[in-house]
């Protein structure tokens, strides 16, 4: 689920919260980020259920409508495209998804029912809803884009949804713009009858991964003193109180995977650290990452100190 990307960002997040705090304690920070980590899954599957909790209200709308003394016949014979919509019945009866829910202790959209009420609303209003609900019937990719459509332009930019978050767990606040991406992602690549744990991917795609976020974590911070003068020799126009706090993580977290991690391409690392500067910090950032890297790279490369094994990885 977590792309090295997205494990950057949580170690970066750390690191800024232990200079912040001006805590002492590693080994504290290192859980803080394992936590963060695991939060932001529960954000994934929280907002998975809020989509359920979506389908069974408008279930039970139907149901409703269909039990009223004086029913129109429109309402005894209700068009249920959107309750049988195939992707809201595969989320719907994911019991692997019911299962994590359960073992996380996680939303109860049962007990937030304003929200999800807000949410079915807008969809109800929505034209691509009315468009899809002109007829009764639809293929699997029709499906698909309807709720593609939805949660991009109804659910991940909800305000009120994003306040409920920020309210509950204010952790996720950071990780709502990550974690909407990934939904889509999972969404965009949804095939026809998908296995059980297509919606429960695992939090690291294997243990290189989960390694790699405490080994980045560990090393950057245990080396910051000798990361710092490095940058500091290569910015002789610039006073160290005038680099941004996040550029400073940014730039001895791309030292230190030159340095401590022989696998990783030097090209991936600057790219990386780029794409986040532009993401996470000011706009003149990743000009200013970029070039304080290049020097490096130069120099590291003129001096031999490059620690990079196999070949294509500078």
């Amino acid at each position: 689920m977590l792309t090295r990307r997205h494990i950057r960002v949580k170690v970066m997040q750390s690191i800024y919260a232990l200079i912040q705090s001006k805590n002492t304690d590693m080994q504290k920070e290192e859980k803080f980020l394992t936590v963060s980590m695991e939060n932001m899954y529960n954000l994934y599957v929280t907002l998975l259920n809020l989509i359920i909790a979506v389908q069974k209200l408008a279930e039970d709308q139907l149901l409703i409508s269909q039990k009223k003394y004086l029913a129109t016949e429109a309402e005894k014979n209700p068009n249920k495209k959107f309750i049988n919509n195939e992707i809201l019945q595969y989320l719907k009866e994911n019991t692997l998804l019911q299962n994590i829910t359960k073992e996380r202790r996680l939303t109860d959209w049962d007990l937030e029912e304003d929200y999800v009420k807000l949410i079915y609303k807008e969809i109800l209003e929505s034209p691509v809803y009315e468009e899809y609900m002109k007829t009764e019937k639809s293929s699997f990719a029709e499906d698909k884009d309807l709720i593609i459509e939805i949660f991009k332009t109804i659910i991940a930019p909800n305000d009120k949804l994003y306040e409920y978050i920020e309210d509950n767990r204010l952790t996720w606040v950071d990780d709502l713009p990550l974690v909407n991406t990934l939904i889509l992602k999972i969404f965009k690549k949804l095939k026809p009858e998908p296995p059980e744990n297509y919606f429960t991917p695992k939090l690291f795609k294997d243990m290189d991964d989960k390694e790699f976020s405490r080994n980045l974590f560990r090393k950057t911070i245990l080396n910051d003193e000798k990361f710092q003068e490095e940058i500091i020799g290569k910015t002789p126009n610039w006073d160290a109180e005038r680099i941004t706090e996040i550029d400073s993580i940014l730039l001895k977290m791309a030292i230190c995977e030159f340095h401590k991690f022989p696998s990783i391409p030097v090209k991936v690392t600057i790219n990386e650290y780029l794409e986040i500067a532009k993401e996470y910090s000011t706009p003149k950032s990743s000009i200013f990452i970029n070039g304080v890297l290049d020097k490096l790279v130069k120099d590291y490369t003129t001096n031999n100190s490059l620690n990079k094994s196999g070949r294509g990885l500078m």
